[in-house]
């Protein structure tokens, strides 16, 4: 008899486990169907092994995929050597917009940065990434050689 009370106990208690993790999951439609949502090209960007004070420029496109229109209400960088921008306007449903991050590229040496910007399509944030690594300039020579004749008396 305990066999049976115990088995029914496991049973009703894992079909209740079980039913509460189907309601758990989201609904698929109901994303789709979200009032504000967008669609990153890419959330990441390598800019690659640059050269020191190299184009510091890079751009995140995005499409309001949505059905109202998209705001971004603020982006920080992860550091001050990460100072992203953005239109402050209105991003309608269909349309592109832009996020563009400029990173401090006389800084040497590997990176790996980070924007996070608050919109109004969740309460979580956004994170975009940028990464790279900042090689030093070669060093440029003081000045040109003359040579033993010399450069402008023709060896006089």
């Amino acid at each position: 008899m305990k066999r049976i009370f115990s088995l029914l106990v496991l049973l009703a208690g894992l079909s209740v486990s079980l039913s509460a993790q189907v309601k758990a999951m989201p609904d698929a439609t109901a994303e789709a169907t979200a009032p504000t949502a967008m669609a990153f090209a890419q959330t990441e960007i390598d800019y690659g092994t640059i050269e020191q004070n190299a184009d510091p420029y890079r751009t995140f496109t995005f499409t309001n995929t949505g059905s109202e229109p998209l705001i971004i209400t603020n982006a920080v960088g992860s550091c001050g050597c990460t100072v992203p921008s953005y239109s402050k306007a209105p991003v309608a449903p269909g349309d592109s917009g832009e996020v563009k991050v400029r990173y401090a590229t006389d800084r040497l040496g590997k990176f790996r940065k980070r924007v996070t910007l608050t919109t109004n399509v969740s309460e979580e944030p956004i994170v975009l990434t940028i990464m790279g690594e900042v090689l030093e300039k070669p060093a440029q020579p003081d000045a040109v050689p003359a040579g033993d004749a010399g450069l402008f008396n023709n060896g006089n």
